[in-house]
């Protein structure tokens, strides 16, 4: 099964205290609905622009979507 990565996107000063904060909801929310994966993580882009993420697999990529709206997403990969 893939694994799709669901993206939220911060920007300006607090950006980054504001991706972590995110985070700790997205962990929230995969432990509550029993999701596959319970991978999150935050992510520094550059000093105005952070996200947060939460990978899920495909087959649950559209109710986590509509519950969540992420400004985007892309095939998770691991590094």
């Amino acid at each position: 099964m893939r694994l799709l990565k669901l993206i939220w996107d911060f920007r300006g000063p607090a950006g980054a205290q504001t991706a972590v904060h995110h985070e700790k909801h997205l962990k929230e929310f995969a432990f509550a609905k029993a999701l596959t994966t319970q991978i999150t993580g935050v992510e520094d882009i550059s000093e105005l622009h952070s996200i947060a993420y939460l990978v899920v697999q495909e087959d649950e990529m559209r109710p986590v979507r509509d519950a969540l709206k992420p400004h985007r997403g892309q095939v998770y990969t691991e590094n």
